[in-house]
């Protein structure tokens, strides 16, 4: 599996480049920003683009949003929970930042369970709402990519309009922690980790 780790936009959002060796076809996850970064790393790894995946609507997390998928045509994908999001700059926090932050319908809606092919790679869909409605998580080889749900000792905020602090613990303890503790953890802000280290050291959790 390819992988490149990118932090994008005002906010130090992770954005990940995945890629298949073998067939060179990719994803982003989370294009927050700094998109000719993002489009200079993939043409770097020689990948052809064929989903943007976005763990959740917030601005931090779509802004280069536009301008990638006119440069790659690729398809956009989200959470159908999170759908009003894209196109309301206030619930998305794009006028918090001084961006307009309306952004048209995705090209497909995912749900839980749903799979994600490119190349011979396939990303399972873990819907982990909490910090939104139609926060995801996506799964494959024992990587975990938990947009804001899950951080390196920390969780994703639930002050923000639509979320849920209930329904965030209940995401990580029964659709995250039920992951191998070795499984690695690559979360939307910060460094990296694993499920047996958080289990044993985020001081929300505990």
């Amino acid at each position: 599996m390819i992988l490149q780790k990118l932090c994008v936009g005002e906010l130090s959002t992770n954005c990940y480049i995945l890629g298949d060796e073998k067939t060179n076809e990719g994803v982003v996850i989370d294009p927050g920003g700094d998109f000719d970064l993002i489009d200079e790393n993939i043409e770097k790894l020689n990948l052809k683009i064929k989903y943007i995946i976005l763990t959740h609507g917030h601005i931090d997390h779509i802004k280069a949003l536009v301008p990638l998928k006119k440069k790659t045509k690729a398809k956009v994908l989200i959470h159908k929970e999170d759908l009003p999001i894209l196109s309301d700059p206030t619930y998305n926090l794009a006028q918090f930042i001084g961006e307009n932050g309306s952004f048209s319908e995705p090209d497909l809606l995912l749900k839980d369970g749903d799979t994600i092919e490119f190349g011979k790679k396939k990303l399972l869909v873990l819907h982990t709402p909490g910090h939104t409605p139609g926060s995801i998580s996506l799964y494959t080889d024992n990587l975990l990519f938990t947009g804001d749900t899950l951080f390196c000792e920390g969780i994703g905020r639930t002050d923000l309009p639509g979320a849920s602090c209930e329904n965030l613990f209940s995401s990580i303890k029964q659709k995250l922690f039920t992951k191998p503790d070795d499984t690695e953890v690559f979360p939307g802000h910060g460094p990296s980790t694993t499920i047996g280290w958080e289990k044993k050291n985020n001081p929300w959790i505990k």
